[in-house]
């Protein structure tokens, strides 16, 4: 008999904050990694404790520029080529977002393997990790929009059918990200907490979604409830420094109405353990480029090459 879901949400009538049952940190995994900790206790606690771990200029300027041009290729290779990958801003119709980045792009196929970033997401989810999702974000000066309030597990658990919080995302910085040009934001200790929402789950809602959610958003009192509690922080830094944060921590991000566009590469690292089912309710799974679930293979560390 299949046990119940422990982490329901768009089949009731009211949202709810429910008990986290997975770990933050997994170091009691059963699958031993033959590597040095990138970690110190510090940022392992801190990581346990708000959700997110922000490492300043893991990346030196060169690796930076070498990244931010093949991220600037691809936006101009993509912009007109009508691919499914591309995500317009709602308005302008400039490139919100490329999808499927480690997939279309060498340099990115190679910069996912990074021990810098890799050995994070396996020390952190105690496990070997594959790439769940991949994009750029490129939020554009003056017309980038904001992005709503949520947790990622939420989604990816209702419509992707992933099991478990055993899952992170990691977004390296390719331009400054300031205070004022929509950075990430995120809600401290958030993630232990599961917050359930109303509203049944179109079909194809990934369509809409990927440009302003309107499924599985947070109730305004429960949000209010996790700030008070945890505060809002905003992560902002130089190019070259990454955040990594937990699948279940709330988050999102203020509009760009200043002249300087806010760009990162985005890696969503999930445990190999922790593949994906069917979606909740019957839906039909979202495209590969967006939840992978073909050639699901552990990555191996790799340095970057700057060629």
């Amino acid at each position: 008999m299949l046990s119940q879901d422990p982490y329901p949400s768009r089949t009731q009538n009211n949202a709810g904050i429910l008990a986290r049952h997975d770990p933050v940190l997994y170091a009691d995994a059963e699958v031993p990694l033959q590597q040095v900790s990138p970690l110190d206790a510090a940022q392992r606690a801190s990581y346990q404790q708000n959700g997110f771990l922000l490492m300043p200029d893991l990346f030196k300027p060169d690796e930076v520029a070498y990244l931010f041009g093949a991220m600037q290729t691809m936006r101009e290779e993509f912009t007109h080529a009508g691919r499914k990958e591309v995500i317009a801003e709602p308005g302008s119709g400039e490139v919100r977002s490329i999808f499927n980045v480690h997939r279309l792009n060498e340099i990115f196929a190679n910069l996912v393997c990074d021990p810098r970033v890799l050995n994070v997401a396996r020390e952190i989810l105690g496990s070997e990790v594959y790439i769940h999702q991949s994009r750029i974000n490129y939020k554009p000066g003056f017309t980038g929009k904001e992005f709503y309030w949520h947790s990622d597990f939420e989604t990816w658990h209702s419509e992707d059918g992933m099991p478990a919080m055993r899952a992170l995302s990691c977004s390296i910085l390719l331009t400054d990200n300031s205070d004022c040009n929509g950075p990430l934001m995120l809600i401290p200790g958030s993630h232990h907490h599961y917050v359930s929402c109303l509203g049944e789950t179109p079909d194809e809602n990934y369509k809409t979604s990927l440009k302003k959610q309107d499924v599985g958003v947070p109730d305004q009192i429960l949000l209010r409830y996790l700030a008070d509690m945890g505060g809002i922080k905003s992560c902002a830094g130089k190019a070259g420094s990454v955040v990594f944060f937990d699948c279940n921590t709330m988050h999102g991000s203020n509009g760009n109405i200043t002249p300087y566009p806010r760009s990162n590469v985005f890696f969503v690292y999930n445990s190999i353990a922790n593949q994906l089912e069917a979606p909740k309710g019957g839906l039909i799974p979202r495209p590969e480029f967006v939840a992978a679930r073909e050639g699901i293979v552990a990555l191996s560390p790799q340095a970057l090459a700057l060629a």
